[in-house]
């Protein structure tokens, strides 16, 4: 037996094949092309799923499908199994759930693609074995999810846990979202890359105009890159950016004093460049930091194959 996760985000849709314990045993992928109308996306979705369905045949062991897990981004109604609204995607209001399970005739359920990521991290990655985690995704946007007592926090309406649009500059610059200075304007990738071109234009001489041009594009890990060249420009983009995701993250930290607190994404390739000094910064200013034991903060683990793992268990 097994169960199939699908991670539909804004470049590509991944399925995948669960085991119970989190194991996951093959994965599938396919273009978005979020630009299209709802049904030839669904279409590719069905698809998708039979391709997974197809591959598992292939091995008697796995046994059939238990059922189908959905992770999208937006406000995702699970009660009903309609995406309220995906910005990413343009979507209002679709059945997405009921329309693929009259298409597998299997049951289907629909999950946040953020909160799937968090419960798959939470089963089998970086947050298992803690009774409490918050997750953070620190890429286009600032994706999270939180688990409470080992299960997904949601609040009343299914939109609860957007860190991302809570505010840490009120004055800042604009976010998607309509406020301000909100911890995702800072904190994502999109942000760091903001802020990279606005220092790289105060500063022509700066090394991050040469590896810009060697990478032949502004990336999240152009400032980074030149601070490690001892690039002073660099090294004041990197500290301002650690900076505000201190901040974002302390006070989550101060508000639901997690087990652990886990952050993925790109920016995380770092590693100790971005985690020593982050994590001393955070240590300052919790309120807790006088307690025998605080908030673990760790990378997560398992990549772009978590939302999979997370929508394919998380109604298990």
């Amino acid at each position: 037996m097994y169960y199939i996760g699908v991670d539909i985000g804004g470049t590509n849709i991944s399925a995948g094949a669960v085991r119970k314990d989190g194991e996951l045993l093959f994965k599938k992928s396919v273009k978005t092309g979020k630009e299209r109308a709802y049904k030839e996306i669904l279409a590719d979705i069905i698809g998708i799923i039979r391709k997974v369905q197809s591959e598992a045949a292939k091995n008697p062991l796995h046994g059939g499908a238990v059922s189908i897990g959905l992770g999208c981004p937006g406000s995702c109604n699970k009660s009903t199994g309609a995406v309220e609204f995906s910005g990413n995607l343009n979507w209002h209001n679709v059945p997405l759930a009921a329309d693929v399970q009259r298409e597998t005739e299997l049951p289907v359920f629909l999950e946040n693609d953020a909160s799937a990521a968090a419960y798959g991290e939470f089963i089998a990655g970086a947050a298992k074995g803690c009774n409490s985690a918050v997750v953070i995704t620190l890429g286009t946007g600032v994706g999270s999810g939180i688990i409470i007592n080992k299960k997904l926090f949601y609040g009343e309406n299914y939109a609860g846990g957007e860190i991302g649009h809570t505010v840490i500059s009120a004055d800042g610059p604009p976010c998607t979202c309509g406020r301000k200075g909100c911890f995702e304007v800072f904190s994502s990738a999109t942000g760091l890359i903001r802020m990279t071109k606005e220092v790289m234009a105060r500063n022509p001489n700066s090394k991050m105009h040469r590896i810009a041009s060697e990478m032949r594009k502004v990336s999240a890990r152009t400032a980074f890159a030149a601070a490690k060249q001892g690039d002073k420009a660099g090294k004041s983009v990197v500290d301002e950016y650690i900076k505000y995701l201190a901040c974002g993250i302390t006070n989550v930290i101060n508000t639901f004093q997690p087990d652990c607190l886990c952050i993925g994404g790109g920016v995380c390739n770092e590693g100790d460049y971005l985690l020593v000094p982050l994590r001393e910064l955070i240590a300052r200013e919790i309120y807790s930091r006088n307690s025998v034991k605080n908030t673990e903060i760790l990378i997560c683990r398992l990549g772009n194959d978590a939302g999979i793992i997370g929508a394919a268990l998380v109604n298990d």
